[in-house]
């Protein structure tokens, strides 16, 4: 398993599995928290396949912490191509 630092400095797409059913407002809830994580340039979240790709060199505990803040929790994906490992 890759290192949280390894993560970080290995460039592209973080795309965050949301556990949970989300509705619209919860789903900006979640976008709203990860846009304030120091680091991200942007964050969409789409609601249909409950993932969240986030742009930017974030430390990915931080964006853990901040899905958990708006009352979810999150795995990092590590099938997608061009993400990060």
């Amino acid at each position: 398993m890759a290192s949280n630092a390894s993560i970080e400095k290995s460039g592209g797409p973080i795309v965050l599995s949301i556990c949970g059913t989300m509705c619209e407002f919860y789903a900006n809830q979640v976008k709203r928290a990860l846009t304030r994580v120091p680091g991200v340039s942007s964050a969409e979240v789409d609601r249909e396949s409950n993932r969240a790709t986030v742009l930017g060199a974030p430390n990915v505990e931080k964006l853990f912490q901040a899905v958990r803040s708006a009352g979810y929790d999150a795995e990092l994906v590590r099938d997608v191509p061009g993400g990060r490992k």
